[in-house]
């Protein structure tokens, strides 16, 4: 996973709170990162269409999509994430010994289940999930 999933959760959930049109720089400022950053994983957002973007000196970021429809899976796969995977593996598939030859795949194949075990956990957490837990229940 990487922290342009985290900078994206907390964006969506700082708009939908806020209920209105955010600049970068304000956004940057919540998240406690730059807003060059926010405007990269934000472009991303709003080719997938969870955010929209205002031009003109009122200009800025809009989440105006209900706020329990959108999941964290469905920003994930805005960002084009791998929740679990290895960047290193074990053994050498030329080695005679099946254990190195073999012992890569399968790893890997187990990566693969425990990162679609997080997609369909992720797919039950939306942003107003969030919200709940950071401000109390709301209706």
């Amino acid at each position: 996973m990487t922290s342009e999933f985290n900078v994206a959760v907390h964006a969506l959930v700082y708009l939908s709170h806020r209920g209105g049109t955010l600049s970068s720089e304000e956004l940057a400022q919540n998240i406690c990162t730059n807003a060059a950053r926010v405007r990269k994983v934000l472009s991303k957002l709003k080719k997938a269409g969870l955010v929209e973007t205002k031009e003109g000196a009122d200009g800025g970021y809009l989440f105006d999509r209900d706020d329990g429809e959108v999941t964290l899976r469905q920003i994930g796969e805005a960002l084009d994430c791998c929740f679990v995977s290895a960047n290193w593996h074990s053994g050498d598939t030329d080695l005679p010994c099946l254990v190195a030859s073999g012992m890569g795949k399968i790893m890997d194949d187990i990566y693969s289940e425990l990162d679609e075990c997080c997609k369909e956990r992720l797919e039950k957490v939306t942003i107003h999930s969030i919200g709940q837990k950071i401000f109390g229940k709301r209706p």
